[in-house]
């Protein structure tokens, strides 16, 4: 099946990219439906709080065992990770306070299509920089680089030497 694996084991796009969206929305609804439980027991902001970082530290856990199959995930994964995670947050709010500058009362259907747009944007920036950059393998990136094979030395036989030239050069 075409885009499923590539030579070096990982993941090809397509397939990874649909891991990356089943992943991300799956973590968003559980994620969604945490917060109404937790908002009854708590302020909205605190529950907001321990579900972001819970669900972010979820989030790439699968990415990095499902979404790119590179088991599980290291501390810089995890760090590079959520440095995306917060790039997305901050352009999708952008996105929102342009909307609120450019339009004096935007409708609830205007706010949600600039909303999605935006995260749609994010997401695929956000996968494009995961699968390129913090989930890529080291080999694979070694595969796709020319390899040079190095030349044997070359074989000079012994006879070649004569004591007069050791004697010189010593």
């Amino acid at each position: 099946m075409r885009g499923t694996t590539v030579s070096s084991g990982q993941p090809g796009p397509v397939a990874s990219f649909v891991r990356f969206v089943v992943c991300g929305g799956g973590t968003g609804l559980a994620s969604s439906a945490a917060l109404v439980y937790l908002s009854g027991s708590m302020s909205v902001a605190v529950a907001n709080a321990i579900i972001t970082v819970v669900s972010t530290l979820l989030a790439n856990e699968l990415h990095s065992r499902i979404t790119f199959r590179n088991g599980r995930a290291s501390w810089r994964v995890h760090v590079e990770s959520t440095g995306t995670a917060v790039v997305c947050y901050l352009f999708t709010t952008a996105a929102m306070l342009v909307l609120d500058t450019v339009a004096t009362n935007p409708g609830a259907l205007t706010e949600q299509a600039v909303y999605l747009s935006a995260s749609g944007l994010a997401g695929i920036g956000r996968f494009l920089v995961l699968r390129l950059f913090v989930f890529a393998r080291p080999k694979a990136a070694a595969a796709r680089t020319a390899t040079v094979t190095a030349l044997p030395a070359p074989v000079v036989p012994a006879a070649a030497f004569d004591r007069a030239a050791v004697a010189v050069a010593a």
